[in-house]
């Protein structure tokens, strides 16, 4: 990668794998979790991300590329340590886990599409910039509903 444009498109195929890799790990996680709040904020989070990859997939032909993954090792890894929680857990220990899983993932994805966004108004990248915005703002509203489920539930031993 020789340009911010090169970097800019590798990482747009990698938030697309990533966002392709967490519908399912989602559903595992929300299938796991035994606090019904917990369950509706993951579930909204996965029509969510089903939305994000449609979005993403806008992006593609607009910065004259095709809609493809590659694959993402950070995600892999913050999925796997969530999958990891699934097993012997008391359920105040895997609800608590489960959140803080969520949110790694949160984390992750608000860093990697504020980049992306400032990327796309660097290069020009008019609308990828607006759908990115977007993208950004439900990451970041999303991150905020399990801050609160946590302090005013999930952490309240």
């Amino acid at each position: 990668m020789k340009t911010l444009a090169d970097i800019f498109k590798h990482s747009l195929k990698e938030m697309y794998y990533a966002e392709n890799m967490l519908v399912p790990a989602l559903r595992r996680i929300a299938d796991a979790a035994t606090n019904d709040q917990l369950k509706v904020v993951i579930e909204e989070h996965i029509e969510e991300t089903t939305e994000h990859i449609e979005l993403l997939r806008r992006i593609f032909p607009l910065i004259g590329t095709i809609a493809d993954g590659e694959k993402c090792l950070a995600i892999e890894g913050l999925i796997e340590q969530a999958d990891v929680l699934f097993k012997d857990a008391s359920e105040v220990a895997l609800n608590a886990g489960l959140l803080a899983a969520c949110q790694s993932i949160e984390h992750y994805e608000i860093s990697r599409y504020g980049t992306l966004r400032e990327w796309a108004r660097i290069l020009g990248y008019e609308e990828a910039h607006s759908v990115l915005t977007r993208i950004l703002d439900e990451e970041r509203a999303a991150n905020s509903k399990l801050t609160n489920l946590a302090i005013r539930t999930i952490n309240m031993l």
